[in-house]
């Protein structure tokens, strides 16, 4: 895409967090291209900086929701996750926002695949590390959330605390 065509679509900011500062063309692999500034073009953005994905996620142009989904698996933060699986695209946006995505599965420990937001039960006692006290067996667990790069680790509260249970030690209810 020429860059004057980039600036008319972006509107002549950068399309994750609206900066203009020193703006630059960065390509989405086997997509187009996206405007961003130079703090999300930076190798260490304040962490709090990419918060600015929350709002861009809502981009209607494809090339950026690609890389808003892309990008909110690589933060390893709750809200990262909880705004990646709320993302609304199109079917054939989404395939190709997986491409090159790993697409990690979750499964209990009788084989039963976890999804977000399932409930959960606990099969075996389990020290909390850190927190005082141990999950016991048959403790429910709502609303669980899936750890996008690791297919042994769930999360979800467990007597107001939230923590991560792997995969293991928990029955599909």
């Amino acid at each position: 895409m020429r860059w004057d065509e980039l600036m008319d679509r972006a509107g002549g900011v950068g399309e994750f967090c609206g900066g203009t500062a020193e703006l630059a063309s960065v390509d989405v692999p086997h997509e187009d291209q996206v405007l961003l500034c130079s703090v999300c073009r930076s190798d260490a953005p304040p962490a709090a900086h990419w918060r600015c994905l929350e709002g861009a996620a809502w981009s209607q142009e494809p090339s950026v929701q690609i890389a808003v989904w892309r990008k909110l698996g690589d933060i390893d933060e709750m809200w990262a996750r909880d705004t990646r699986e709320a993302m609304m695209m199109e079917p054939d946006v989404m395939a190709r926002a997986k491409a090159d995505a790993l697409v990690v599965e979750h499964f209990d420990s009788y084989g039963m695949r976890l999804d977000h937001g399932d409930t959960v039960v606990l099969v075996k006692d389990l020290p909390v590390k850190g927190a005082g006290f141990t999950a016991k067996r048959g403790t429910a667990v709502r609303n669980i959330s899936l750890d996008p790069d690791n297919a042994a680790h769930i999360e979800g509260k467990v007597e107001g605390q939230r923590i991560v249970i792997l995969t293991e030690f928990v029955k599909r209810k």
